[in-house]
């Protein structure tokens, strides 16, 4: 399913995950995020990857959801959004003071969806990434 999403968001060459580091990070002994699966017409039909975040401004702990992804065949059935309620249930029973994520702007298929839940863009902020040599680069200097 990861590759699939990958492959919906035009990012499929991105994917370097492996089955064994998926387990290990997802699953392992300190898991770096948390999954919920969701199960419909006997098969698994979608997920919904989150880890914790912190906001300094509001002064408490947040989420941020990194993956969610339905099948194509099991869409419009609502499995999103119980993937999505589910997600709200654990924040606020965490004491979360928010849920964040990322949509690529071509998306208008989830934006639509996201904003008929109440969710709002957070335009004036833009995202960055440090990554690779440039997050080595960054950590080592010229050093290694």
């Amino acid at each position: 399913m990861i590759r699939a999403l990958a492959e919906y968001e035009r990012l499929a060459h991105q994917v370097t995950a492996t089955e064994e580091q998926l387990r290990e990070t997802l699953f392992g002994p300190k898991p770096s995020a948390e999954v919920l699966l969701a199960y419909g017409e006997q098969e698994c039909a979608g997920y919904a990857v989150f880890f914790a975040t912190y906001s300094t401004f509001v002064a408490q702990p947040g989420i941020y959801l990194e993956d969610l992804y339905v099948k194509p065949h099991l869409r419009g059935h609502g499995i999103g959004l119980a993937l999505l309620q589910r997600l709200a249930r654990i924040a606020t029973e965490r004491g979360c003071g928010r849920v964040e994520w990322g949509v690529l702007a071509w998306n208008q298929p989830s934006i639509e969806f996201y904003r008929r839940l109440g969710a709002v863009p957070m335009d004036q902020w833009t995202k960055y990434r440090l990554a690779g040599e440039a997050l080595e680069r960054l950590a080592y200097g010229d050093s290694r």
